[in-house]
């Protein structure tokens, strides 16, 4: 099968879409098929790339915004057009991708509706308003032109799943199939080192919770003087995270790694002590998923997503959102109790394991794509 994956996210990947888009890739080419993806390239002409076997389309992409999307969208599509011979199937990966125009099969998988992201959003300055408007007023009408334009929906979440109602689509009009994670490379290591640390990974945006996590940083490092935080990840939060820190004086407690490759990131997990993951709204977390398979103990918001993947005190700690005294209190009893810690990180893994392996999520979507050819 010559499969075709059109998204807006990053290429090779540095965070969650992008992850998702690339672990599939390698597992549909490990079974016997070929993969194509477009993706956002920059002001230069389409070129066409390969990395780790799968075809790279980089289309001119213009942030003209609010028109960015459907201006990328014309260059795509006069891509497409000239190779569209070569392709079975086509996959989109919301959100913001472009409208495909096409008579062969689309399957549209939703991992966020933006609808639903930007609800949770409070408005503090031009950036916060200007993506509630786009996400009103440009990515909600979008969206819905991309179910209409789809042979089959999937969301990555049965809280997605739910929250496309507000998109005209019924439960039995979406495919549940999960988000997944490489086992194998995500795993725990032998001893922690002496040294603690927790850590959050992902995007450094609105709607993650960092400015409550900042907060209880400055809660945990008042009373344990042996512990810092860790920080992976980029996005449009990241000078103002920064600014608070100085202004707290946590410089040398809070440490921004930034966007770190593959082979770092799975050593942030294998030796943090605790992970941190305080967001508003969640489709089925990347960074949740890859913690869990590294069997850390998590503390995570109880809010759409999280709420999936973790049973509270089985497999991690509930705390409710947009509290930081709560994440600092978890965190602290976490960290005076390390036989809660190893039974909370070995229940985690157990849980990836069972469920959210990448060869049973791509056996599932492959069987959407025969279901539609």
């Amino acid at each position: 099968m010559n499969i075709c994956v059109v998204t807006s996210a990053k290429f090779p990947p540095e965070e969650g879409i992008g992850n998702y888009i690339y672990n599939m890739s390698k597992e549909f080419i490990k079974k016997g098929h070929a993969v194509t993806v477009i993706t956002r390239g920059n002001f230069q002409k389409t070129h066409l790339e390969n990395y780790d076997g799968i075809k790279i389309y980089r289309v001119p992409f213009i942030l003209l915004y609010p028109f960015h999307v459907h201006l990328h969208g014309i260059f795509v599509n006069k891509l497409f057009n000239s190779i569209k011979n070569n392709f079975d199937v086509i996959h989109v990966h919301s959100p913001l991708p472009p409208l495909v125009k096409s008579p062969i099969p689309v399957l549209l998988t939703i991992h966020s509706p933006m609808k639903s992201g930007a609800s949770v959003l409070k408005v503090t300055d031009l950036f916060s308003l200007a993506t509630k408007f786009q996400a009103k007023y440009i990515s909600y009408p979008l969206e819905r032109k991309l179910i209409k334009n789809s042979s089959m929906v999937t969301a990555v979440s049965s809280t997605v799943s739910k929250n496309l109602e507000d998109y005209g689509l019924k439960a039995e009009d979406i495919k549940l199939v999960y988000n997944g994670v490489d086992q194998g490379i995500f795993f725990p290591s032998g001893k922690k080192p002496e040294e603690k640390y927790i850590l959050y990974t992902g995007r450094i945006s609105y709607g993650k919770g960092l400015l409550e996590l900042i907060d209880c940083a400055k809660e945990v490092c008042e009373i344990r003087d042996d512990v810092s935080f860790v920080l992976a990840g980029d996005g449009p939060l990241l000078s103002n995270l920064k600014k608070k820190v100085t202004d707290l004086n946590l410089q040398n407690r809070i440490k921004f790694l930034g966007q770190v490759n593959r082979r770092k990131i799975v050593n942030l997990y294998q030796n943090a002590t605790i992970f941190a993951f305080p967001s508003y709204y969640e489709g089925l977390p990347g960074s949740l998923l890859e913690a869990m398979a590294c069997q850390l103990p998590i503390v995570a918001t109880e809010v759409p997503g999280n709420i999936e993947l973790i049973e509270h005190n089985n497999n991690g700690i509930f705390i409710p959102p947009k509290n930081a005294s709560a994440i600092s209190k978890a965190i602290l009893d976490l960290l005076d109790d390390p036989d809660k810690r190893d039974k909370l990180g070995k229940n985690a893994r157990k849980t990836i394991e069972d469920k959210f392996t990448w060869d049973a999520v791509s056996d599932r979507i492959l069987g959407c794509y025969k279901s539609i050819l």
